[in-house]
């Protein structure tokens, strides 16, 4: 499947503009650019956009965005399910809403105002930002992050896309090898400078944390998995012994 940016817009709503703005910050890059510099989008990118527009109906600003979808770890299924309990709060309300209007013109003095109570609402996005902001939280590599991707253009986040998936498939690739084998030790040794090149600075005590997140956080276990199974022990295994020595 391949669309233009306009079929895109009438399939999704999303207006030109936006998907234009979209692919200016990085956070969706269509998956072909013709010579004549035609946008062409596939099933992915179409995936990724609703997800997009759901972060959106959360009240994600556009780098907020950016930081959640750039996480190699974002579990997508975990942020629908909040999603829809937010979108199911909304509804509840709305219909509330419409019933007291209901009442009100069959003329019942009703002076019910709990219908147009947020906070539950309010509540549960609290919650979710908050989430966010204590996954991200106010660390130093937090801030070199920002940093450096402030200013990345949508070729550099498919540069770096495209380098972590290379590095992932070169472990697979080495998955018949002991964790503690040169050639592994040196795939360790070139994700972390992948990390501490486009992200922040990725010590080895960093780098020991995220090895065991890998296999002890059941979502970063489930997305590392996704390239290959067992990859998560395995990474998690190599990174062990690099940041032992």
């Amino acid at each position: 499947m391949k669309m233009t940016v306009k079929e895109v817009s009438n399939l999704t709503g999303a207006s030109v503009r936006t998907l234009h703005y979209y692919h200016s910050e990085g956070i969706l890059i269509p998956s072909e650019i013709s010579q004549n510099n035609y946008r062409y989008y596939d099933e992915d990118n179409l995936k990724k956009l609703q997800n997009i527009l759901f972060l959106r109906e959360l009240d994600f600003s556009i780098q907020e965005i950016k930081h959640i979808l750039s996480d190699p770890n974002y579990d997508q299924i975990e942020s629908f399910t909040k999603q829809r309990n937010l979108l199911l709060l909304k509804r509840d309300r709305l219909d509330n809403l419409i019933n007291l209007l209901d009442k009100k013109t069959k003329g019942e003095n009703n002076m019910n105002f709990e219908p147009f109570d947020m906070k539950k609402i309010e509540e549960m996005k609290i919650t979710y930002e908050n989430e966010v902001k204590e996954r991200w939280g106010n660390s130093q590599a937090y801030t070199q992050y920002e940093n450096k991707t402030n200013h990345y253009t949508p070729e550099n986040w498919e540069e770096i896309h495209n380098e972590a998936e290379n590095i992932y498939t070169d472990f697979i690739n080495n998955m018949n090898k002991s964790p503690e084998n040169p050639e592994v030790q040196e795939l360790v040794a070139k994700w972390q400078q992948h990390i501490s090149n486009h992200y922040y600075d990725c010590t080895k005590e960093i780098l020991s944390g995220l090895g065991m997140m890998y296999v002890c956080d059941e979502r970063f276990k489930k997305n590392i998995d996704e390239h290959g199974e067992g990859l998560a022990q395995f990474m998690s295994n190599a990174i062990a012994i690099y940041t032992s020595k």
